[in-house]
């Protein structure tokens, strides 16, 4: 067994080999072991961004810690399918990376996996492109994928792209950024399974991670599905829209059964998106056949995950 297979396989061993109970225990240790300015900082991160429950030794309040060995402990087999699914040992190290730093808040291997010769979404050895790419950003924020998009491809590298933001400021941002490019399709909806409408729940921490809710008291916005809101064919997805990939995956279920379109998604918002999203990719089509995982995120605790699947 390589070096890489011998490292997840002694972590999936020692997850196996304890309760839920003690596996929290033994993540509760390792974070009260850390040096104070990082679980604070950690602390403030978790409690900002809500997305993983919340983080506060001194109230004794560990309900990150609780939700991670629940889905530790509980999902073991699909983490281990994860690993015999992804396609390069990059991959699969960064995979061991994330459940190392859940389980003992491991700084070393994150900081080893993490990810500073390309930008984000754009791994050259794995996206290339052609002047009739078709694009579809969900979660544009300002405008700021897609110019990264055109430093990495160039300007000539695609027919059209169609860029989603459901915050007001920032769809503004992103018009004056785009203003000067051709064929950008900017599109103030939220994208999802289903169309309806919904509000924006603001995120106090950053408006880029700003959500969709039933209940928040925001601005309503319209909520859409890619199948319904672009007619042409795909040949690129590239989706962080803060916890909402799967939905909106779910929504583009015609697009990825019969286009196959190269799909860049971000799979940290929520713990189970790990093995949640590629097991919904590969029943909505048993044509991908290549998958990669990058984080670029702190590896203190290793955010930005990005799942590659084609």
């Amino acid at each position: 067994m390589n070096v890489v297979d011998r490292e997840f396989a002694l972590l999936a061993r020692e997850v196996r080999g304890k309760s839920e109970e003690e596996l929290f225990e033994g993540m509760k240790a390792a974070f009260l072991a850390l040096p104070p300015a990082s679980a604070r900082s950690l602390e403030r991160f978790f409690n900002a961004y809500g997305y993983w429950g919340r983080l506060d030794a001194e109230a004794g309040d560990f309900e990150e810690l609780r939700l991670k060995a629940n889905v530790l402990h509980s999902h073991i087999d699909d983490f281990e399918w994860v690993y015999g699914l992804l396609s390069d040992f990059r991959s699969r190290r960064t995979l061991t990376a994330v459940l190392a730093n859940w389980l003992r808040f491991d700084t070393a291997l994150p900081t080893r996996t993490r990810e500073t010769l390309f930008d984000e979404y754009f791994d050259l050895d794995i996206l290339t492109c052609t002047p009739d790419e078709v694009v579809a950003d969900l979660g544009a924020y300002v405008g700021d994928t897609v110019l990264s998009y055109m430093v990495n491809y160039g300007k000539n590298c695609y027919k059209r792209i169609y860029a989603y933001e459901i915050t007001p400021s920032s769809f503004d941002a992103m018009r004056r950024n785009l203003a000067g490019f051709r064929d950008i399709e900017m599109r103030r909806k939220g994208v999802a399974d289903v169309p309806s409408r919904m509000r924006v729940a603001v995120c106090e921490a950053s408006s880029s991670a700003n959500t969709l809710s039933d209940a928040a008291c925001g601005e309503e916005v319209e909520v859409t599905t890619l199948d319904l809101d672009i007619t042409e064919p795909i040949s690129l997805i590239i989706a962080d829209i803060e916890g909402g990939e799967y939905a909106a995956l779910l929504g583009a279920r015609r697009h990825i059964g019969t286009e196959h379109p190269r799909l860049a998604v971000s799979v940290y918002h929520r713990n189970e998106d790990l093995f949640r999203i590629p097991r919904l990719i590969t029943s909505l089509s048993p044509a991908y056949t290549r998958f990669h995982l990058r984080h670029r995120g702190s590896p203190l605790y290793p955010t930005e995950l990005t799942l590659f699947a084609l």
